[in-house]
């Protein structure tokens, strides 16, 4: 099958550290091409990929001071997608409400991979496409009164065997906390959370242009160094290396989570994960199994003396069970059949999964 994967333009895939995004783009991308599919890829122009790379722009927009404006670069990306939109089968964004009005105008069918939240702004184009056929990455990330044509949840997955397995924590003992640095990931709380039960936490992230004065007025001013550590921003070896050497990994968020891939990764290296339970974190975490669920961060402070009553190998087979690399693929690969089957049927010429290029598992 001729598939286009179309990536937001911010960050490289795979990003060198932040970027849930891209990270599951260049797994998804790199599986289909395995798998034989033929790949195009639409991204920054720094990515690394089995697929036949294409971008308007040399390098990843975050890192490029000279770009003012990022739409344009967006504008120019959609616009080289859907000029070519005749050579595949099947385009695939991850761009989100973006693509939604090119993807109106031309045959090629699109499923979109909803990898945000819904605002009041952008539910006005959504409704606008709403029969497009949509992926949410996690039931709770879904808003029903849109009425929108969800064709399936797929859950992020990740490459397992990239992550090393720590069987214990590290001497001395401390709590991490991963991911930007903002007030919806509650990097906030997760100090508040050491701070009253006298832990030592590791934080590590991005601190994007939008959320330097909460991170210079909230989060600054208690990094010690001692009790509270800012690391920077973490690569991929760096990362596995901290979630894993952790008690637990903190995931005190303020809003509507889509999925938080940190969650996966941290189990993945076989540490527990301390969440508040708001958006899909009822989804990803087993409660009592891989971690706990707060209602509030006071909570999350009791629930750390309950950790080392978890077996840190079942977190790794949950996210061998239920959020691999291979899972997630067969998922995608089901939903390109799926809407295939439905094109052709509608053209009057089904055709049998063989022929759509994607054998059933």
């Amino acid at each position: 099958m001729r598939i286009a994967q179309v990536s937001p333009l911010l960050e490289r895939v795979p990003p060198p550290a932040y970027g849930g995004i891209e990270l599951v783009v260049g797994l998804l991308t790199d599986e289909l091409v395995r798998r034989g599919h033929e790949v195009t890829l639409f991204a920054s122009g720094d990515s690394i990929s089995l697929a036949k790379l294409e971008s308007v722009h040399p390098r990843a927009l975050r890192l490029d001071k000279d770009v003012k404006e990022t739409s344009i670069y967006e504008m120019l990306q959609l616009a080289s997608v859907y000029d070519r939109a005749d050579e595949f089968d099947i385009i695939h964004s991850h761009m989100g409400c973006a693509s939604l009005p090119y993807a109106n105008l031309v045959n090629t069918p699109t499923v979109h991979t909803l990898h945000g939240i819904f605002t009041p702004d952008n539910q006005k184009m959504f409704q606008y496409a709403k029969r497009q056929p949509f992926i949410s990455i996690s039931n709770a990330q879904r808003e029903i009164s849109l009425g929108l044509n969800y064709t399936a949840t797929i859950y992020n997955g990740i490459d397992i065997s990239s992550y090393k397995f720590h069987p214990q924590a590290e001497e001395p003992p401390y709590l991490a906390f991963l991911g930007r640095i903002s007030p919806e990931k509650g990097t906030h709380l997760a100090i508040a959370i050491a701070k009253q039960s006298g832990w030592h936490l590791k934080i590590a992230g991005k601190v994007d242009v939008v959320d330097i004065e909460y991170f210079e007025r909230e989060i600054k001013p208690l990094i010690d160094g001692k009790q509270i550590e800012y690391l920077g921003e973490a690569n991929h070896q760096q990362k596995n290396a901290l979630m894993g050497g952790a008690v637990a990994t903190l995931f005190p968020i303020t809003w509507r989570e889509p999925f938080g891939l940190v969650m996966v990764e941290s189990m993945a290296a076989g540490t527990p994960v301390i969440a508040m339970k708001l958006g899909s974190t009822t989804e990803v975490i087993a409660h009592g199994k891989t971690g706990f669920l707060c209602n509030n961060w006071k909570e999350c402070v009791n629930a750390i003396d309950k950790v080392a009553e978890l077996d840190r190998y079942v977190c790794r087979q949950h996210v061998e069970s239920y959020f691999s690399l291979q899972r997630m693929t067969d998922g995608y690969e089901e939903v390109y059949r799926h809407i295939m089957q439905q094109k052709f049927a509608k053209n009057g010429h089904l055709r049998s999964t063989t022929a759509l290029g994607i054998s059933k598992k």
